[in-house]
């Protein structure tokens, strides 16, 4: 393909369509199309395994590849969960009536096109269309070639199910993995009225230096844990654990430990066996170096300057000691990608000091990053987390796919 542009046109043409169907019939489409996708699931799973075969099993991207039976019932779910919840657009926000009789009415709209471009991850493909739809939306899904034949898959059956509700198919678009073509989907003002770009902050950082359509970032997650003074240690072993080894190819798994200098001779040996346990490389500033080189921690290395602020993806993380809450917040506020961020502390006073002066888009007390997730949150899916300010930040899901509209109604008056 040459040119993406009348891909691009059909999308921009379906959205009369996708607008144009009530609110039963976009809930009865994502019921349709979460039963359909596990009556193909052993076909996904197929395509799926395609693409898993091509990719190293050394990749941290790999877990976020695998679409299996477990991954394929919640995205059913998770289309069940989105096709429940109310309709974003067609929300009157405000109404008034004018001294010259205009009725002025500002109301919520679809976006119209939102283009999105991502790795790795087909679950996305299912999140987004499934989100846009229910929103009036029209997307152009543009994946990575690591993800092509599972992405393929489930868009021809996403598109199916649009074609049985008697909507138009072009409303959801796979566009070509070409990495020629992506300046095209950049530049499409005509076309695209939002991009959202999710993966790499170096995927992130292109799409923003270089697109001419509005982009809302989907920011990578550099999540930092700190353990203060006045933490129970044993819950902030469960929590760091937990934030680090339980899926650490995501955004939102902890990549630095902070731990305040009083407790660290006490925590971090306390730590090291669920670490090593995964086999997780620690890269220790000079403090925590010693304390886990003196406990004979097996995956030891001492920091470099780059892992502060390193997004790891993989069994690894950096460890630093601090000097009380002013280094440790200053530390986030230099090193963070204002993604999620979370302190483990008995000190309410402290704690909500944290909560006020730590930017980010989630901020958490006595818990795990990794609950940073529309679904989590009661969303039902999301593109990603936005960790930008305007329009959208944290999880941004079916409400903040909506614009506003005013709305004016007259009887032939002229200004």
């Amino acid at each position: 393909m040459t040119s993406i542009l009348p891909l691009l046109e059909k999308a921009q043409q379906s959205t009369r369509s996708v607008r144009g169907l009530t609110d039963g019939q976009r809930q009865t489409l994502l019921q349709q199309l979460a039963e359909l996708l596990l009556l193909r699931k052993e076909e996904i799973i197929r395509e799926n395994r395609r693409d898993l075969d091509q990719m190293p099993d050394t990749d941290p991207k790999k877990d976020r590849l695998l679409l299996d039976a477990a991954r394929i019932q919640g995205l059913a779910d998770s289309l069940r969960d989105i096709a429940l919840l109310p309709d974003p657009a067609n929300q009157v926000l405000s109404e008034k009536q004018l001294e010259n009789g205009l009725l002025v009415r500002k109301q919520t709209v679809p976006l119209g096109v939102v283009g999105v471009i991502y790795e790795s991850r087909p679950n996305v493909t299912v999140d987004v269309a499934a989100l846009c739809i229910r929103s009036g939306n029209a997307c152009v899904l543009r994946g990575g070639t690591d993800a092509f034949h599972t992405n393929t898959c489930l868009v021809n059956i996403i598109r199916e199910t649009l074609q049985s509700a008697g909507a138009d198919l072009e409303a959801v678009q796979l566009l070509p993995p070409d990495r020629a073509l992506i300046a095209e989907m950049l530049t499409a003002v005509k076309y695209i009225d939002i991009l959202i770009p999710r993966g790499s902050q170096q995927l992130i950082d292109y799409v923003r230096e270089h697109s001419r359509v509005p982009v809302i970032e989907t920011g990578a997650g550099v999540c930092h844990t700190y353990v203060e003074s006045t933490a129970d240690l044993q819950k902030a072993t469960r929590i760091v654990t937990n934030a680090k080894v339980s899926r650490p190819s995501v955004c939102n798994a902890l990549d630095t430990i902070l731990v305040d200098k009083a407790v660290a001779k006490d925590f971090l040996p306390m730590l090291a066996p669920s670490l090593a346990a995964y086999n997780v490389e620690i890269f220790a500033d000079e403090d925590a170096f010693a304390i886990l080189k003196a406990v004979d921690y097996p995956h030891l290395a001492a920091a470099k300057p780059e892992d502060f602020g390193r997004e790891f993806l993989d069994f690894k993380c950096s460890v630093k000691v601090v000097e009380g809450a002013d280094e440790a917040l200053e530390h986030i506020r230099r090193f963070s990608s204002k993604h999620s961020e979370a302190i483990v502390s008995n000190d309410k006073v402290l704690s909500e000091r944290f909560l006020q002066e730590v930017d980010a888009a989630a901020v958490y007390v006595n818990a795990s990053t990794r609950f940073t997730d529309g679904g989590v949150f009661g969303l039902g899916a999301e593109i990603g987390i936005s960790t930008q300010k305007l329009h959208a930040r944290g999880p941004f899901a079916l409400e903040k796919l909506v614009t506003e509209k005013w709305i004016v109604y007259g009887d032939g008056q002229v200004r």
